[in-house]
């Protein structure tokens, strides 16, 4: 059942786990799928010894995913008319990420968001907006 302008006010808050232990295996299949192999996401050695972080970590575009998929399932298909993210912190091996999208405008056939994603201590991931078509 699609989202009604009538059942949503600003303030209303969605949230959902995106991924609990997020694997380095996911990391690997998503370099796959997006064809972005970059050593800092894939190359354990180049990204500690050479680049100095501690570790690989996931692409920002698989947190942007993540959360997009959180959206759509909460407003359904072919209704987000608008998403764009701030990539904030990066995301290790381990985490676990929780969405949230907290209504700011409600008319005209449209429902605004905030959107923004977090870690496993609080630390905001991913920050942005949506914008989606809604019944009314």
């Amino acid at each position: 059942m699609a989202l009604s302008a009538a059942k949503l006010k600003v303030g209303d808050v969605h949230t959902a786990r995106l991924v609990e232990d997020l694997k380095r295996t996911q990391i690997v299949q998503y370099a796959g799928a997006s064809g972005d192999y970059n050593p800092l996401h894939t190359d354990e050695i180049f990204t500690t010894k050479v680049a100095g972080y501690p570790s690989v970590f996931a692409h920002g575009m698989l947190t942007m995913g993540m959360t997009g998929k959180m959206l759509t399932d909460y407003v359904g298909d072919t209704r987000l008319t608008k998403y764009g993210v701030r990539f904030t912190s990066q995301v290790w091996p381990g985490d676990t990420l929780d969405a949230t999208a907290t209504v700011t405008e409600v008319g005209n056939g449209l429902v605004k968001f905030d959107v923004s994603t977090k870690n496993q201590d609080g630390v905001e991931v991913l920050s942005g907006y949506a914008e989606a078509r809604i019944d009314a």
